[in-house]
């Protein structure tokens, strides 16, 4: 008699269990700091832009003009190689490198 009533516990506890995965319990949203200009985007600037866009009509110098000129800067930065509107001239960003301008843009275009 034991031994049923201690199957019969065993099957009801076993039924009553949920059957999850870890990844279906855990919060695996990958944890990303905000992207700001001056940690992330202005390094990338420096490096790769102000070359050739300092001062003038096309400058990209400081944080309020990359801002300004955000979508062209994801428009020109993810065109094909080939392209001759492609930039960098001469080379291209990582998608790492392009991927930190999209995140930059989608966070609100944050300074600090």
């Amino acid at each position: 008699m034991k031994k049923i009533i201690y199957i019969s516990s065993l099957a009801i506890t076993l039924i009553a269990c949920e059957s999850r995965t870890y990844e279906e319990i855990s919060d695996n949203t990958p944890i990303v700091e905000k992207i700001t200009y001056n940690k992330d985007v202005k390094p990338i600037v420096e490096a790769n832009c102000v070359s050739c866009h300092s001062p003038g009509a096309q400058a990209l110098t400081n944080y309020d003009q990359v801002k300004t000129h955000i979508d062209n800067i994801l428009d020109r930065i993810q065109r094909p190689n080939g392209d001759p509107g492609k930039m960098p001239q001469g080379g291209a960003l990582t998608q790492t490198q392009i991927n930190i301008f999209i995140k930059w843009k989608a966070d609100g275009l944050v300074e600090n």
